[in-house]
Parts: structure tokens; sequence; C-alpha cells
């Protein structure tokens, strides 16, 4: 039951005038966001300090029965709801980038607040939306835009200004931690282990910017703007993705005492403004112990490394329906109360690059997997390989092949796992080996 104290604060906010919403884009997320306008109009305009009303929707087929949005004008024109005389704030969720941008450069040119769930576009565009926002005196809210229902923006941008962020260690693609779970406790191939994410809903039917690691670059990408004050955009880090990932990959990590996580993740190699950023999407060994690794299924995880409040976590619902509507109305919210205008034009949204730590300059320890003959000094030629380049092994597997009694010749996994080298000497080593190599942390 609400005080009388709440209850009058809501009756107050109630007499306020609606803070009037377009909807750009009414499908899965828009149709969420609708209904959490709808069913908790109360409390958002008590926790808003105004009611919000949605007065326009943007649709492709106006004829379509849309859920939850009675009396609402629907159109398929998005730029004329965009800059219509009757909306305060417009909410960009058709995705893609290019309408998407000319719908937020309208917009704010309309004296319009933007809120958006659009990673590709404030990947892409960021800085050129930023400066028409505060150019024209409006803000840009994205929480939604990087994953789903964890309010990692919100984190970074308020709760840890007093901090130096020295760290960021995500799990940012839910599809992919979906595929790599069900593969290990499911047995199954990556083919098959896909096949069931699409059936279920985790994956699109064209799955390849979850699969390859560009989903997770792109908004790897905007926590790094945030984060460090600079502006990184994927093709300037190494990405990859989980294709090549085996079954035995996940066996042998887990015999080793770790699982295979597609970690994205961004570190000051040292402190300071002079700093070097060192950024990368792979599949990646996490020590299984590490409250990271223990992140399965659909969800995302973001583990903040502060150098005051040391590591910071946060799991949740990185995509979905409501999840994703839960962090695009609590962006409404924030514009209603004004925190938004606030948090917005104290972000560090600079353009410069700070300088980047090449890739093959990247120390830290390497998984490798190799198919070798099964006889002798093989392992004793990979080991030279390896201490030519002056890479220490930590551990080594190497399990009997298939033939009786281990049969002379035939091919053989051996799996070697490194001390921390350099990228550039761990591919020198291994050049021409049929092999796969990942990187591996342990902290």
């Amino acid at each position: 039951m609400d005080s009388p104290t709440s209850t009058a604060a809501s009756s107050a906010s109630s007499h306020r005038s609606p803070l009037r919403v377009a909807l750009i884009g009414a499908g899965t997320v828009g149709g969420g966001v609708a209904k959490l306008l709808d069913e908790q109009a109360d409390r958002i305009a008590r926790r808003s300090g105004r009611p919000l009303q949605i007065t326009r929707a943007v649709v492709r087929d106006t004829s379509k029965a849309r859920p939850n949005l009675p009396g609402v004008t629907l159109q398929t024109d998005p730029i004329a709801a965009a800059t219509a005389d009757n909306v305060d704030i417009v909410c960009e969720l058709i995705g893609g980038v290019d309408t998407a941008k000319e719908v937020v450069l309208a917009a704010v040119a309309a004296s319009k607040d933007v809120v958006t769930a659009n990673k590709a576009l404030i990947c892409q565009h960021g800085p050129e939306l930023y400066a028409a926002a505060r150019e024209h005196g409006r803000s840009i809210s994205f929480e939604a835009a990087v994953a789903g229902g964890i309010p990692v923006i919100a984190t970074i941008a308020s709760s840890m200004t007093a901090n130096q962020i020295e760290g960021i260690a995500a799990i940012l693609n839910g599809t992919s931690n979906y595929i790599l779970t069900a593969m290990l406790a499911e047995e199954q191939s990556y083919g098959d282990a896909l096949a069931d994410a699409q059936k279920l809903g985790y994956a699109e039917a064209d799955p390849t910017m979850d699969v390859d690691g560009t989903d997770a670059a792109q908004k790897l990408s905007i926590l790094a703007q945030l984060a460090f004050g600079t502006r990184v955009t994927p093709d300037a880090f190494p990405t990859s993705g989980i294709e090549s990932v085996t079954l035995a990959d996940l066996e042998y990590a887990a015999e080793l005492g770790f699982k295979i996580k597609l970690l994205a993740t961004a570190k000051l190699t040292s402190a300071g403004e002079a700093g070097r950023l060192a950024l990368s999407v792979q599949p990646t060994l996490v020590r299984a112990s590490r409250p990271l690794a223990q992140v399965d299924g659909a969800f995302n995880v973001v583990e903040l490394t502060g150098d005051a409040v040391g590591r910071v976590m946060l799991t949740g619902a990185g995509a979905g329906q409501m999840p994703t509507a839960s962090a695009v109305v609590a962006d409404l919210v924030d514009i209603a109360s004004g925190r938004a205008a606030q948090t917005f034009a104290r972000l560090d949204l600079r353009t410069d690059v700070r300088g980047l730590l090449p890739a093959r300059e990247m120390r830290q320890r390497y998984y490798v997997r190799l198919t070798v003959p099964d006889e002798p000094n093989v392992l004793a030629g990979i080991a030279k390989r390896l201490g030519d380049e002056r890479i220490s092994i930590a551990s080594v597997i190497q399990h009997e092949g298939d033939g009786d009694g281990g049969e002379a010749g035939q091919p053989v996994p051996l799996v070697v796992m490194t001390h921390a080298a350099a990228q550039d000497a761990i591919d020198r080593a291994l050049d021409g080996l049929d092999c796969v190599c990942l990187p591996v942390i342990t902290d």
C-alpha cells in the first residue's frame, strides 16, 4: 500500500501535463514500452514527476492491430512523427542506421529529446549525434543499446563517476553465450546448438553479427568511450567469433579448470591520461571459479574495475522484449525528471583516440589445441617452437589416440597452455601448424 506521502506525490504528478512520446517503431521492443507505460502509468508518473503518454507511433503497416496503443496516431513517416508538435520525446526503436540517423537528427533539431536502443547507430554515428543534440540543448539516452535491461550505461555515467575505470570484461551477446553453454551442457556441436538457439528465439535466422563478434564489438566500443573518454571503433581492435570453437575445446578447457566465453575486454595498460588501451572481442578461457565464467545461457554480464571501488559486476537479461523495454522506459523517466539532461551534459564524449596497444603487443596466456601425428618428438618439437619465441609452457594435455594401444602416426589432439606471451610471438611460433589458439585470463 502506498504511504500518504507517495499517494500525494502521485496525485500531484498526475495533474501535471503529460510528457508526450513518439514511438518510432512499434514492434517487439516498442510493444514492451507501450505495455509498461500503460500498465504501470501511476508508478511511472510518480517517479517521473509527470505522466508519460504515447501520442504517435510509427509502424510499417497501419492496418495491423497494435496492442496497448488505443487512441494513438499511427503513421508510416518517422520524420513527420519525430518532428510533430504534440511530441516531446522521440523513442527510436526501428533499428538500422541510415533512417534512424535521420530521425534522431531531425528530432533534436526540432527540440525533442531522444531515447534509442540502437547500438549500431550509436557506435557508428555517436559523435555526430551527440554534437547535434548538444547544439540544440537536447539529450540522447541510450541505456538499452548495450546489455538490454542491465543498467551499465547509468553505472558508468553516474554511479562510478568517482572512479577511473581501469578495465571492462563482459559477455555482451546472449546468443553466443547460450550456444557455448548448450554445447558443453548438452554435448552438442556448434551447428546443433545454433539451430536450437534459433528455434528458441535466442538467435536470428541470420545470426552472423551475434556469432562473429560484431554485435559485442559495437557494444564494447560504446562502453569504452564512456569509460575512458575516447572513441575506439570496432575496426581498431581484434574481433573474432565462436564459429571455430568446438565441443572438444570446451571440454579441454573444463579439464584445465576454465570455461570458454565470448569475452569483450577493455583495459588501461598504464595509469593516467597517457595510459594505452587494449581492447578485444574473442572467445576466451576464463577460470571457472570466477563469477564472470558462471554466467551461462542467454544472459549478459559486465564486470567493471574502478580504481576506488574495485570490481563491480552487473548481470541479467541482455535482450528480449521486456528487459530492453525496461531500459527504454528508465531513460524516459530520467528525461522527464530532468536527470538525463544533467547526465548527458557531463558525459565524457570526446572523439580523440587514446593510444591503443597494438594487438601484436598484447601479452596474455594462451590455450593452444593442435592436431599432430602420434609419434615421438612431436611434443618436443612444439616445445622448441615455443621456446625459440621465449614462450613458456604452463601445462599440457595429450590423450591417447583411438587406435588399439594408441596407434603410432595417427592424428591426435595436443593441448598446451602457455604462460604470458605477446601475440606476435605466439603467431610466429604457431605459423603453419593446424591449431586453435585462444587467449586465457586467470585473474
